[in-house]
């Protein structure tokens, strides 16, 4: 009897490289994260490319670090004076997430901000500027700080700044109209790039793909001669197709526009929530158990194999840049529960940022038409001598995913890992006969595996 096919590798056709900006984060070891919380090891093992700084402040209660008002807190003080900017927690906490490898993406402006609900007299951070011209002056003296050593600073390598956060949220985060957003980015960007030409400067980080605001801002910049090294934009969601095709949509709308050299950026995604007041503000102790800590919830096993499906489809997709938003650490939205045992979302970054610290290649690979929430990703060593096959299988009810492998005929050991509702990365056995890799699941559901072949 012909086996049924869920996926299929053919590790003999390489289709590309392997895109590590896409595996980012928003998460970073903070100022507490020394000592006997010291995690550095913990996240270093995740293999993220870089991590964004927004909302580093809240998780890292009573410090000034990051956010503009925090940085430069007299906006009627002099810019050009490095006395009135304040560095030193700021640059403790960056260098803390250096140590664990990753690169910066620094967020312009400020976290969000809870506080007033709708209304605009009780938000003090989300307030439009008074002059926009001096409040770029303040921003290009943080750059210039991380970038030139101005201000006993540092000549770093920190290559991405973007210019706010959800403008387009409310009062949260910005209190005015999005005409004035638009001609504060196109001032503040058109400053930034006169003096950080080798900069990549963009923005600004909206609550999803809106395209009316992105060609209404883009035609600002154009009127003004001035174009953004990236646009960025969030997604939260529970639909692995609505995230593999943003990146596509994203760049035909800038190449119709004619900004061909502006990049692509999803630096807020995440699995989307049963409900968001479920998960913000559980009533009971059940809400909370089934929309966090159940399969379905935010660190359950649904959340973490989301997670491997998305990044494999994103390395076939035109995406610059990606970004989870693993806020924090210890947080409904981080990589630790309540009792800070690492969760499925933990586990599965570890898996995914093995493929991207050991193998540089893509190849082909694929799932079967009839095989919908199957995702595959197959990846080369340098060398050529290692192979790996990632198959994300999210609430998939087939028990028995049967891969046909090719180009690993000559493979001397061949090992396969689990992550699953009660597996987070386990080794299991391997079978393969003629051809056809089979990978058993314990039960229908969500689960991942990473098959690795050495030659």
């Amino acid at each position: 009897m012909k086996e049924k096919l869920a996926a299929h590798v053919d590790f003999n056709r390489i289709t590309g490289k392997l895109n590590p900006k896409q595996h980012g984060c928003n998460m970073a070891p903070g100022l507490s994260n020394r000592g006997n919380m010291n995690l550095d090891a913990e996240i270093r093992a995740l293999h993220f490319h870089s991590s964004r700084t927004h909302d580093w402040s809240l998780w890292n209660p009573g410090q000034r670090i990051i956010d503009t008002h925090f940085v430069f807190p007299l906006m009627k003080e002099d810019p050009a004076d490095p006395s009135n900017y304040y560095f030193k927690a700021s640059d403790a906490v960056i260098r803390n997430c250096r140590n664990t490898g990753m690169s910066i993406f620094y967020r312009l402006g400020t976290s969000i901000e809870h506080s007033g609900g709708e209304s605009e007299e009780e938000h003090y951070n989300t307030i439009v500027p008074e002059d926009f011209e001096k409040y770029a002056e303040v921003l290009a003296g943080i750059i210039r700080h991380y970038t030139r050593g101005w201000a006993d600073g540092c000549h770093s390598d920190m290559e991405y700044w973007e210019i706010w956060n959800e403008p387009d949220l409310g009062c949260r985060m910005w209190t005015g109209s999005i005409e004035e957003f638009i001609r504060f980015f196109v001032i503040v960007l058109k400053r930034l790039k006169s003096e950080f030409p080798e900069l990549k400067i963009g923005g600004p980080g909206l609550c999803g793909l809106k395209e009316e605001f992105f060609r209404n801002m883009l035609a600002a910049c154009r009127e003004a001669g001035t174009a953004p090294d990236f646009i960025s934009w969030h997604c939260y969601t529970s639909n692995v197709e609505q995230l593999a095709a943003q990146p596509a949509r994203g760049r035909e709308m800038l190449d119709s526009l004619g900004f061909t050299g502006t990049e692509t950026c999803i630096n807020e995604w995440h699995y989307g929530p049963l409900s968001w007041e479920s998960v913000q503000r559980p009533a009971t102790a059940e809400i909370f158990q089934t929309a966090v800590m159940g399969p379905a919830g935010l660190h359950g096993i649904d959340s973490g194999v989301f997670n491997l499906s998305v990044l494999a489809a994103w390395q076939n997709t035109p995406l610059d840049s990606g970004f989870y938003y693993g806020a924090g650490i210890d947080s409904n939205w981080g990589f630790r529960d309540p009792l800070r045992s690492w969760t499925k979302n933990y586990y599965s970054m570890k898996m995914f940022g093995e493929i991207i610290a050991n193998y540089t290649d893509k190849v082909c690979s694929g799932s079967m038409p009839e095989a919908g929430t199957v995702r595959t990703l197959g990846a080369l060593s340098e060398d050529g001598r290692g192979g790996a096959l990632l198959v994300a299988d999210y609430r998939g009810i087939e028990t028995m995913l049967n891969v046909r492998i090719k180009g690993m005929d000559d493979a001397k050991f061949i090992s396969a890992r689990i992550l699953d509702d009660t597996h987070d990365g386990a080794p299991i056995p391997v079978f393969m006969n003629n051809g056809i890799l089979t990978l058993a699941k314990n039960r229908p559901g969500s689960a991942a595996f990473l098959v690795c072949f050495q030659r």
